[in-house]
């Protein structure tokens, strides 16, 4: 693993060692209606080189749950009423069910590219400072070449350590993380709280932020990969990022100063460039169109506490999270 900060010092995996081949590892999986790829999820995780201790599952609707074809070695699976879904909450009660030195939250859909996915995180632990480390995020077959670049544009294949350091030259990408798949340290876990008692979207970046901020590090591990993308309709994207504002302005502490703005507008150009020079210029017109569907649901959710409830509920894809937060 390097980092390409401004001191560009290298920085690279190490082997495991003794400690971290005998820590345990625990996987986290928050669940609804899981499909093949659930499957197949967990099928990739009991072929790991570095075996996981337990895999544990919250699900949300027992009726839409179907036991996976596993064998003998199944997860321990506790369900709860759609209801009581909750990014952060949800997450939270998962990790309290776990006893690994280290947790890998990983979603329902993400699919391990090799057996390597579990050592490779877990060998950027090697660092007493880091304390959480993500994976990264390739295209499926089916995806579609504009969401195939945002893969690339997000999850390169250069690693990368960040620190406090890296905030000037990164914005917020200094802290991005997600939690398709990144393995959290339980020391740094509990010493910082975990995740937010609530959260609609983004609750491992407000975690990561309050690990930055604490003089803890976030490492992004190119060499740890999953099989994650979405083929979104522009009305889907537009939700999407209408949960992203709000999250955002919920915890606006956490993004004081730092908005997506920039970042989104530096992706847009750079995929509007590839398109041109890969020969795909038509696909323009849609890159416009989801690009602008992005934007506008994101200030939509920034302003939610200025709109109608009805506009709210018509947009957001977590309608009992809006009830709770606006209390109506």
């Amino acid at each position: 693993m390097k980092s390409e900060s401004r001191s560009q010092t290298p920085y690279r995996l190490r082997p495991l060692g003794k400690t971290l081949s005998a820590a345990k590892v625990d996987v986290a999986v928050p669940t609804y209606h899981p499909d093949e790829k659930y499957d197949r999820l967990l099928r990739g995780l009991l072929k790991q080189k570095k075996a996981v201790s337990r895999i544990l599952v919250i699900n949300t609707d027992r009726e839409g749950y179907r036991e996976p074809a596993l064998g003998k070695r199944k997860p321990e699976v506790t369900h709860i009423d759609p209801k009581e879904f909750d990014h952060a909450a949800t997450r939270n009660a998962l990790f309290q069910k776990t006893t690994g030195d280290f947790v890998l939250f990983m979603t329902q859909d993400a699919v391990p590219v090799d057996d390597k996915l579990v050592s490779s995180l877990l060998a950027a632990f090697a660092d007493p400072k880091v304390a959480v480390a993500y994976a990264r995020q390739m295209p499926a077959e089916d995806c579609d070449i504009i969401e195939r670049y945002t893969r690339r544009f997000n999850y390169p294949a250069e690693s990368r350590l960040k620190t406090a350091e890296d905030l000037p030259e990164l914005g917020i990408k200094t802290f991005f993380c997600s939690d398709v798949c990144a393995m959290y340290r339980r020391e740094a876990f509990e010493k910082l709280g975990g995740f937010p008692d609530r959260a609609i979207f983004n609750e491992d970046m407000v975690f990561a932020r309050k690990a930055i901020n604490a003089g803890y590090r976030i490492a992004y591990v190119a060499e740890a990969r999953v099989i994650h993308s979405h083929n979104y309709t522009p009305i889907q994207q537009l939700r999407r990022n209408f949960d992203m504002g709000v999250s955002q302005t919920e915890f606006a502490e956490t993004f004081r100063g730092i908005t997506s703005e920039k970042t989104g507008v530096k992706m847009v150009f750079s995929t509007a460039a590839y398109l041109v020079k890969t020969g795909h210029s038509d696909r323009l017109p849609k890159l416009f169109v989801m690009s602008g569907c992005k934007f506008l649901g994101y200030r939509l959710g920034k302003a939610y506490t200025k709109l109608p409830r009805t506009v709210v509920f018509l947009i957001t894809t977590n309608r009992d999270y809006m009830r709770r937060l606006r209390i109506v």
